[in-house]
């Protein structure tokens, strides 16, 4: 769900619980309401992803948020320095 559609909600008060998930090297955050619990998403479909948790609470302050849940059993900041494969396998 892009922004514009999760304002509205927010406004409505159908948001019922926020959470900030990590995975991976990752973050992205889901709303949570009385029917479903909806990724917060791009214009062009694609779950939002943040590669900080900071950046990923900043976004959900700005929304109006006060409060969200931060869950990290699938976190890993250290994947983020993997090296990258060559298709060539060198």
């Amino acid at each position: 769900m892009d922004e514009r559609t999760l304002r509205a909600l927010i406004d409505a008060g159908a948001v019922k619980r926020v959470r900030i998930v990590a995975r991976g090297a990752r973050f992205h955050v889901e709303f949570e309401t009385p029917t479903s619990t909806i990724p917060a998403s791009t214009r062009r479909g694609a779950v939002r992803a943040w590669a900080s948790l900071d950046a990923a609470a900043r976004w959900t302050k700005n929304l109006g948020i006060g409060q969200a849940i931060v869950e990290l059993a699938h976190w890993t900041p250290a994947q983020r320095q993997l090296p990258l494969e060559t298709r060539n396998g060198s």
